[in-house]
């Protein structure tokens, strides 16, 4: 099909993304969600039945908000700007075209064949072979930015995914300059309805006094202390605390993750989801008691003492153990397999791919918009083996830290 007005094309199967799953699992928390069709949920989310893109997905940078669509085997994209694109000299605006098809061709790491790695896994594992495969292509692993990384998944510590999407939205709101406002999309056209675009704040605009305050008043609790420490931290020691972060992808994983645990609400879980989702670290599995859960239920893992209410405590060697086979399971793109097994193993994911919600597993992509996430998959960010960090600078480990100018 053409593309929708404005927007640009890209030649990309579902197979190889899905933005249905990708942006609703967990591993970023800005994407906003807009129906095209005003139609019933099942008719209006099945892209493969329409035939056309049935919802447009935003994410605001720090100078424009991407807009994608997408149909079975194109991906649609525009980027827009706070001035009006008629002001704008044509030059310039093939410039920001191609910052735009740079910047998704990197964030959603569109040089990875993910069919292929589906292959080789299906290969390898005939767990996922026999139930993820074919009910949930195009699963693949973003590359964020860093420092919005690190302190979206401090958010996320004994937390569920609704819930840290409102908590990251809330923190744009309140601690970023608004970028632009723009309509928001349905059935092809703009309607009057408009919506106020914030970029992620910077670690600056975090280390302020008084951050924690207005982040407890936002229903942080805990997690408020840590945010502004953390910020401050690598105020303090880096003069580009974000170019400082995305440095840390040049270190072998281990030095990465003696790094980021230095930060404050850093514990092992969330060092390793940093260094999966944004710091090119793909064999990196992290562990909570969710993943551990899929270890025993389909991959021999042999059970451990249960604790209190029936859980099982994620102790330093059963987080080992878990990241251990698991990587050894998928191999080199571990990572990325975990993310597939385990947004497949999410509630809410549980009539995506689906003709019916009890029908059996169709063999061809589906795409479904599953809901988002609430109450019912907090545990897959349960706990990580490490007690709270307290936020004081001199509990800190003094370990030999990475200095940028």
């Amino acid at each position: 099909m053409s593309p929708p007005h404005g927007f640009k094309s890209l030649p990309l199967p579902i197979a190889q993304l899905s933005l249905a799953a990708v942006l609703k699992c967990g591993q970023s928390f800005r994407w906003t969600t807009y129906p095209l069709k005003a139609a019933a949920p099942l008719e209006m989310e099945n892209i493969k039945t329409n035939g056309q893109p049935t919802h447009e997905y935003r994410l605001v940078l720090r100078d424009r908000v991407v807009c994608l669509r997408q149909d079975v085997d194109t991906l649609f994209y525009r980027a827009l700007f706070p001035e009006s694109a008629a002001s704008v000299p044509e030059d310039e605006v093939q410039v920001r075209d191609k910052q735009t098809l740079a910047w998704l061709r990197d964030y959603f790491q569109l040089d990875t064949d993910l069919v292929k790695l589906y292959s080789e896994w299906s290969e390898k594992d005939s767990v996922f072979r026999e139930t993820v495969k074919d009910r949930f292509p195009g699963i693949r692993m973003l590359r964020q930015d860093p420092w919005e990384n690190v302190v979206s998944f401090i958010c996320s510590s004994n937390n569920h995914i609704g819930r840290i999407t409102k908590m990251v939205q809330s923190l744009c709101t309140a601690f970023s300059d608004e970028l632009c406002s723009l309509s928001t999309p349905h059935d092809g056209e703009e309607t009057s309805t408009t919506v106020s675009y914030h970029p992620f704040p910077t670690p600056k605009q975090l280390a302020d006094d008084g951050v924690a305050a207005k982040l407890r008043e936002l229903g942080f609790g805990y997690r408020a202390e840590y945010v502004q420490r953390t910020a401050q931290i690598l105020c303090e020691e880096h003069e580009d605390p974000e170019a400082y972060l995305k440095s840390l992808r040049d270190l072998p994983v281990e030095e990465a993750r003696t790094e980021l645990l230095k930060l404050c609400g850093v514990g092992p879980k969330v060092a390793d989801c940093v260094l999966l989702m944004s710091l090119d670290k793909k064999a990196v599995v992290p562990v909570d008691t969710h993943v551990h859960q899929i270890a025993l239920k389909y991959y021999g893992l042999r059970g451990t003492p249960q604790g209190k209410g029936g859980k099982v405590p994620m102790t330093p060697k059963i987080y080992e153990a878990v990241g251990t086979k698991l990587t050894q399971t998928w191999g080199e793109y571990a990572g990325w397999a975990h993310s597939v097994l385990f947004t497949a193993d999410l509630r809410s994911f549980a009539n995506y791919g689906l003709e019916t919600p009890n029908a059996s597993p169709i063999k061809s992509p589906a795409t479904s918009v599953p809901p988002t996430p609430s109450e019912a998959d907090s545990d897959y960010f349960g706990a990580s083996p490490i007690k709270r960090r307290r936020s004081e600078t001199k509990t800190r480990p003094q370990a030999k830290r990475v200095k940028t100018k």
